[in-house]
This record gives structure tokens, C-alpha cells and sequence, in this order.
């Protein structure tokens, strides 16, 4: 038997250090070549370390939450074999899993007993797997968000993929073969609970809080709000999809909003544009690469739809499709993730009536996008049944004046409301 040493891998651009987020193996298990062996974090992206080997764990380098240098030893495996390490060379931390103090655990949970049992968190379970509290079994991003929306708590189920990963079948198994828990006396639901969790800030959420605080204390900002007529927008968008759709995809409103930046933004470059705060440097940008916010597992993610001016609505809505997928699933990349001259941001239906998003530094503009309600609105004396969104958005003051933000605002409300306009060259 030899062991293989596997070491924290150069992620490229010139990144000294990771950080080291989650592990999906422990000590004596037995891996399997590609079975992602742990998550790392780099300035914005989740990257997956697979295993190039068959073998056992015998240590890991780190805890969860510890930034690690690149080329450190991540994780040490038993192999059939010489291995990579010679026994004479063999470093001290391959012999004992290394134990780091300050390093964070993923989770702590102080819990005293309820005065009454607590419902289960499934509805109904199928055949189970008996699994520590704190293992963390194998399974795709979706999968773990599929598990969630249905109150399946993913340790008890049996994985019946590679290296015994969980799927969605396996998820479909549970609840169908299971029996239902409708029983479950009423008044657990009211039972008191004194427990406590304490979650420590660490991968993509530390990158989000750091990022937001950065920007609010950095930049000055400022929001302004402004309601839209979209019903024509919308009538427009319902014959393109029923004339185009089954050829060329379902047209959502983001493609529209995002033609109506490369519009407006012809006539305001200063908003288009990133701030060297350090270099007191205002760079405005020729291309349009807009961020479009987006909700994932790990948190809040920005992928980057590059050069949005030389795009159709049907090319816009096809990109920002599959960068919110690749998001979603944590796959991402760098290159996806960074680069954007203005963000847009929508909570879709959860909308609400007015929002202050913040700034995605170094840009200097993000426009919001509230839900669509219809509204009674006086037309023409007459009143009359419309759809009306706000766009809330925030602009930073040190280079961008409130007039210039409204008027911009202005121009994007009239390319929505007349939307021939969008394609009037």
C-alpha cells in the first residue's frame, strides 16, 4: 500500500490562496476516482477538487472555513500501490489528520430537549440509510435543493449513484415507498424549543458579506425609483413566444430589460463605466457585459452576459438561461462570474414594490427590478386596467449625478413603454 497526496491546486490568475468550504469525505472513507473530494473558494467561484485516485482517506489538510495556500496538502489517500509519496519523505500531516485551532467548524448546534417532539422534517420517508449527524452525503447541488424544498433531511436517504451519491430518483424512492407521517400529533407544532444553532461565516456567504460591506462603506449611494408601464412590453413579449417560442425559446422579461440598457446606456456612458476608487480612475466602457443576479444553494451569484450590445433578444435569453443554471449548480467560472460594467437584479415575483439594491463594485449602476401588478391608471381622463413594475435602482454619487440617474432611469421607462423603440436603429 503507498500514499497519494493530494495538494491544494493552482486555480489560475495569479491566486496565492483558497478557501477551503466544505468536505464531502471524513477520514476512512473510501473514495473512488472523480468523486468530489471537497469545495473551494476563490474571489467569487466554488470550485470542486474530484480525486484521481481509488483509495482511502488516511487525512485531511484543513477544516472548513480555513484559507489555504496553494499547493498545501489538501487531502491524503491510501492507495493500491506505491503512491506518490515515498515512506521516507512522508510528510508528519499525512500520518494524522491535521487539527488546526482556530479553523471553524461547518456547524454547531447547542440544543436542550423540547417540550414536545418536533415534527418531522419529511412529509413521508421511504427506505433510509443510517448516517452520522454531521455527514455530509454525496449529491449534486440540485439535488441538495430538491431535498430542501421537499423537507427531506439528505442524510437519510440511500444513494444509489457512484460512490453511493444521492439522485433525484433516489429522492422520488424515499417519499414514494415511505409512509405518510399525517399522524404526527398536531401539538408538536407548538412545542416550545430552547435550541440554538451558531453557523460560522465562511465560504460563498463570507464572500458576499465582505463584497457588501466593502460597497456600502466605499461607495455613495443613492437609489431612485421609478414606475413602468409595461403592458405593452408584455403584450409583445406574449406574441413573440407564441409565434417563436416553440423555435427559438420563451422570451422572459430580462432579455427586454437588458436591450433596454444597451439602449439607454448609448446616451449615458458615464454609467456604464467602473470606478478605481485607489487610482481615483473613472474608466468608461464601449461594451455592454451586464451581471444578472442570481440566487443559488451558496448564495447570491453575479454571472456576466458579455457584450449584451451585440446581442438579440433571443441570443440575450439563451445565455442568461444557461449562466443561471451553471450558477445554480455551482458550475460557474471564474471568467463567468466576473467582468460586468452594470447589474441587474430581480426577485421576479417576489419583487415587492420597491427595493435598494446594492452596488456590484467597481461598477457605478444597478437597476432593480420590482414585480409586475396590474393597477387601475387614469388614461387619457379615462381609467383603465395596466401592468406596472418599479425599477429600483442605485447609482453611486461620487461619479454618477442624481440627474443624470433619473434621466437615464427615463430613457429605459420609454424604451419599455414604446417597445418598437428597443429596435429603432
Amino acid at each position: 500500500m503507498g500514499t497519494h497526496v493530494i495538494k491544494m491546486p493552482d486555480i489560475g490568475e495569479g491566486i496565492a490562496e483558497v478557501e477551503l468550504s466544505v468536505w464531502h469525505v471524513k477520514v476512512g472513507d473510501m473514495v473512488v476516482e472523480d468523486q468530489v473530494l471537497a469545495d473551494v473558494m476563490t474571489d467569487k467561484a466554488m470550485v470542486d477538487i474530484p480525486s484521481p485516485v481509488h483509495g482511502k482517506v488516511i487525512s485531511l489538510g484543513g477544516e472548513p472555513g480555513e484559507v489555504m495556500a496553494v499547493g498545501s496538502i489538501l487531502i491524503s489517500i491510501e492507495v493500491e500501490g506505491a503512491g506518490n509519496v515515498k515512506e521516507s519523505a512522508q510528510p508528519a500531516a499525512v500520518a494524522a489528520p491535521a487539527a488546526p485551532v482556530a479553523a471553524p467548524k461547518v456547524e454547531t448546534v447547542v440544543a436542550s430537549k423540547p417540550v414536545a417532539a418536533p415534527r418531522p422534517a419529511a412529509v413521508c420517508q421511504g427506505p433510509m440509510v443510517a448516517r452520522e449527524a454531521d455527514e455530509r452525503p454525496l449529491a449534486s447541488p440540485a439535488v441538495r435543493k430538491h431535498a430542501l424544498d421537499l423537507g427531506i433531511q439528505l442524510r437519510l436517504v440511500r444513494g444509489t449513484g457512484p460512490a453511493g451519491r444521492v439522485l433525484h430518483e433516489d429522492l422520488d424512492a424515499y417519499l414514494a415507498e415511505g409512509q405518510s407521517n399525517a399522524s404526527a400529533p398536531v401539538a408538536a407544532a407548538y412545542a416550545q424549543r430552547t435550541d440554538e444553532q451558531q453557523i460560522p461565516v465562511i465560504g460563498m456567504r463570507r464572500k458576499i458579506a465582505q463584497r457588501m460591506q466593502d460597497a456600502t462603506q466605499r461607495a455613495a449611494h443613492f437609489s431612485y425609483v421609478e414606475e413602468i408601464d409595461v403592458t405593452a412590453v408584455e403584450e409583445l413579449r406574449a406574441h413573440l413566444n407564441e409565434k417563436h417560442g416553440a423555435t427559438r425559446g420563451k422570451l422572459t422579461l430580462l432579455p427586454f430589460l437588458v436591450r433596454a440598457l444597451v439602449v439607454a446606456l448609448r446616451d449615458f456612458p458615464q454609467i456604464n463605466a467602473r470606478y478605481d476608487d485607489e487610482a481615483q480612475v473613472i474608466t468608461r466602457l464601449g461594451a455592454v457585459h451586464v451581471g444578472v443576479a442570481t440566487q443559488s444553494d451558496i448564495g447570491l451569484m453575479v454571472p456576466v452576459v458579455r457584450h449584451a450590445e451585440a446581442r438579440s433578444l433571443w441570443d440575450s435569453a439563451s445565455e442568461i438561461s444557461r449562466l443561471a443554471t451553471a450558477a445554480r449548480n455551482g458550475k460557474a467560472s471564474r471568467d463567468e462570474l466576473s467582468g460586468s460594467t452594470i447589474t441587474l437584479t430581480s426577485l421576479g415575483a417576489l419583487g415587492g414594490i420597491v427595493s435598494t439594491p446594492v452596488l456590484n463594485l467597481p461598477e457605478v449602476a444597478i437597476v432593480g427590478v420590482n414585480k409586475i401588478v396590474e393597477r387601475p391608471m387614469v388614461v387619457k381622463g379615462q381609467i383603465v386596467i395596466r401592468k406596472m413594475m418599479n425599477l429600483s435602482s442605485s447609482f453611486d454619487h461620487r461619479v454618477v449625478d442624481g440627474m443624470d440617474a433619473a434621466q437615464f432611469i427615463q430613457a429605459i421607462r420609454g424604451l419599455l413603454e414604446q417597445p418598437a423603440t428597443l429596435f429603432v436603429e
